[in-house]
């Protein structure tokens, strides 16, 4: 009997299969689009990296989980997160009223702003001095946008006659604008600096706009995308998000990329 009562405990201590593991970790899947640069793009040697990609591996090493990312073309994310073949968005989704009837986000981790490129000295003044946009000048410009964004919302309610040309891809939407397909696009001025203004290819335009924030339209920032009903893991990713600004790492992740801090230390939410 004390025999049996010894292998009996050693087969609940060690288990079938030598020693008892610890719990495994939480597995999370993030979407992202995997192709914005320097938000979430891949190396020239297939690394996935930017400023999405580290904020996501911030987020999971705060809140003990691993995370296996999908790329996920940009106007199916959405659906895509609600079919389940992801768990959150991280891929620069802005916050908007409109987006959060279908989704929740989490507290910003990014500011979110518009800004038309074209050529030098074309004198295009395609805004007053109030900054406010004059349509009258659009006319007669090809404009490229990507498609399903809140910079296509921004046209269409402030321009609404501008002659549009939708893109699937931000690397079409470049290649257009530089090749004369199109006059002007409107775009994040982050990437549109380091993607191609401060490129050889990019010497030929500059910003034909002033910086566009419009909270109605480009949300009150970027934010972690969630599908409603999850509040308990919307708390803890909220927390941690708080964590990485009052640490510094937002700023970290960011400096690698740009020469400034692309997040608001206090927004709310931050600090509760």
């Amino acid at each position: 009997m004390k025999k049996f009562f010894l292998l009996a405990t050693a087969i609940l201590v060690f288990g079938a299969g030598g020693l008892v593991q610890p719990a495994a970790a939480e597995k999370l899947r993030v979407g992202s689009e995997c192709t914005y640069f320097p938000f979430n793009y891949r190396t020239a040697d297939g690394v996935l990296t930017g400023y999405d990609i580290d904020v996501a591996r911030g987020i999971m090493e705060i809140i003990g989980a691993d995370v296996t990312f999908v790329c996920q073309k940009w106007d199916g994310m959405i659906p895509a997160l609600l079919a389940n073949k992801f768990d959150l968005v991280i891929a620069s989704m802005s916050i908007t009223d409109k987006r959060k009837q279908k989704i929740d986000f989490s507290i910003p981790y990014r500011i979110s702003v518009g800004r038309f490129v074209g050529k030098k000295d074309a004198n295009l003044n395609l805004f007053n001095k109030d900054g406010s946009p004059n349509p009258a000048n659009f006319k007669g410009l090809k404009l490229g946008l990507e498609r399903a964004t809140t910079y296509a919302n921004w046209v269409e309610t402030n321009v609404p006659n501008a002659n549009v040309m939708l893109y699937d891809t931000n690397e079409a939407l470049y290649l257009d604008l530089q090749n004369g397909r199109t006059d002007i696009i409107m775009t994040n001025p982050m990437k549109a600096f380091l993607k191609f203004l401060s490129k050889e290819k990019g010497k030929k335009f500059e910003f034909v706009s002033p910086a566009l924030d419009d909270p109605k339209l480009f949300g009150i920032g970027v934010g972690v995308g969630i599908a409603k009903d999850r509040e308990d893991l919307l708390k803890r990713i909220n927390n941690a998000l708080a964590e990485l600004i009052k640490n510094g790492s937002l700023e970290k992740y960011s400096l690698k990329y740009f020469p400034f801090a692309i997040h608001n230390e206090n927004w709310e939410g931050v600090g509760e």
